[in-house]
């Protein structure tokens, strides 16, 4: 029955700012924005396949955690220069002070995360092939290609 996730909503300081961190910034498609509430929702990929909806909260803002798929060679090769250049700081799960991508050992996946202006936790991310390890928990990307012999 479920295929897949179609949107996820964040809370935003201010609507039109986190329009154009989003589009600008970010790369999404505007796709709507309500005129009777602060609020507007973004496309997520060339054909629709998924939302974000930004709602303007002006007090007790809540962040949120949310992914986006990427390529694993954009992960590995540009992210970080994509991010710098944006003025983002890139962090890796173990928020251990590195800026490089990190493996989940259970999934398999390839993560880098960074934050939007209003602090909420975003994530580039592309699940690996093969099997996971939890056993392996985190670890570098350079270790998982070790550890899996690859």
């Amino acid at each position: 029955m479920i295929k897949g996730l179609y949107e996820t909503h964040v809370q935003v300081s201010n609507l039109e700012n986190a329009i154009e961190f989003y589009t600008k910034v970010l790369g999404l498609e505007f796709a709507h924005k309500d005129e009777t509430r602060p609020i507007a929702f973004l496309w997520i990929g060339k054909n629709k396949e998924s939302m974000l909806g930004l709602w303007e909260q002006k007090e007790n803002l809540q962040t949120r955690h949310f992914a986006f798929t990427a390529d694993k060679e954009d992960i590995l090769n540009y992210s970080v220069e994509f991010l710098n250049n944006k003025n983002l700081k890139p962090y890796n799960f173990l928020k251990d002070g590195s800026f490089q991508p990190m493996v989940f050992g259970w999934m398999p996946a390839l993560a880098i995360y960074f934050n939007d202006p209003d602090g909420n936790q975003l994530e580039f991310i592309a699940v690996l092939e093969g099997e996971g390890k939890p056993e392996l928990g985190v670890l570098s990307y350079e270790k998982w290609l070790v550890k899996n012999k690859i």
